[in-house]
């Protein structure tokens, strides 16, 4: 059986460099070299099994979400990927289980330009934790604080689509590969986090769920929303596979899309249309804040309809 080095080798041997790293893997610390005039972002996610991912996920699936969860925040940010590091929890040294991870991990690290400079690992409960670091132009990063009455709200993407994956996974009954598909390899939003600098009013990334995280952008601007049930963004297989009102709930309170939830100005629409599309990306306009509180939802007859209970992922609580 392989020992904590071999798996370390795995790794290493895998890993690919960047300019600006003055030192890498095999050191106390990595010595890493920010550009000037810009700032350093830096986020940090851990991946429990059967916490964050159905315990039949592939370990490839689990290496390329690992990353993804963390360049969603990066995207949030308007951050452009660098350094990432590593720390691995493994019940057994398991060299083909890790080469499957690798392959996934590297996958999206070689996607985003992005470079592992260091880690550690150990025994225990599968557990993954990435630390990632971007770099974004002094000044222009975006934030969940900056929002205004009278902006308008926007997601990239389609939202619901991995909340329903895992409610099919957990039914044990027919299930979507698209779907599960967005479960198991989400894909960050970097390209539109960097087209919306400068026209974003505030922006976080949705990972407990629409109405969790807006929630948070609607705290630190002290203000309300109104949403249009009927302009959530939906794919054709969670239409499908799920009526209206329970593709509410997943898209509003399911989480796990990593998709941009951002607050605008209406007079920037335009230029915000025309920026997306030339960074090959798109989004929708599903309401607007106001200057009272919470969130009030309308269906597309005009009703009012009531959240789910749950409205998000809650650690410690079983989910959402």
């Amino acid at each position: 059986m392989p020992g904590e080095f071999d798996l370390i080798d795995i790794l290493r041997a895998r890993a690919r460099g960047r300019p600006d790293v003055l030192l890498g893997i095999g050191d106390d610390a990595a010595l890493l070299q920010v550009p000037p005039g810009h700032e350093l972002a830096l986020c940090t996610d851990t991946l429990v099994a059967g916490v964050h991912f159905p315990e039949d996920t592939a370990a490839a699936d689990i290496g390329w979400k690992a990353l993804a969860v963390n360049l969603s925040d990066l995207a949030a940010m308007a951050a452009e990927p660098a350094w990432l590091t590593l720390a691995l929890s493994l019940p057994q040294a398991d060299a083909a289980w890790l080469e499957g991870f690798a392959d996934g991990l590297f996958e999206l690290a070689a996607q985003a330009g992005i470079a592992l400079v260091g880690g550690d690992t150990t025994r225990g409960p599968l557990t993954v934790t990435v630390t990632a670091a971007g770099l974004v132009p002094a000044g222009q990063a975006l934030r969940r604080a900056g929002a205004r009455p009278g902006d308008e709200v926007w997601v990239t993407g389609t939202l619901g689509d991995a909340a329903g994956a895992l409610a099919q996974w957990r039914a044990r009954g027919p299930a979507s590969a698209k779907l599960r598909y967005r479960l198991d390899r989400p894909q960050p939003r970097l390209a539109a986090g960097r087209a919306l600098r400068g026209l974003a009013s505030a922006c976080i990334d949705i990972s407990d769920g629409l109405l969790a995280d807006l929630g948070h952008v609607l705290a630190a601007a002290g203000c309300g929303a109104r949403l249009d049930l009927g302009r959530l963004p939906t794919s054709q297989p969670l239409a499908q596979h799920f009526h209206e009102r329970r593709r509410w709930e997943l898209q509003l309170a399911g989480g796990d899309d990593y998709e941009l939830c951002f607050t605008a100005p209406p007079g920037r629409a335009l230029a915000i249309e025309q920026a997306l599309a030339a960074a090959g990306a798109g989004a929708t306009v599903i309401g607007q804040l106001h200057a009272g509180e919470g969130i009030e939802l309308r269906t597309p007859e005009g009703e009012a309809w009531q959240p789910p209970a749950r409205a998000g992922w809650r650690h410690f609580e079983g989910g959402a």
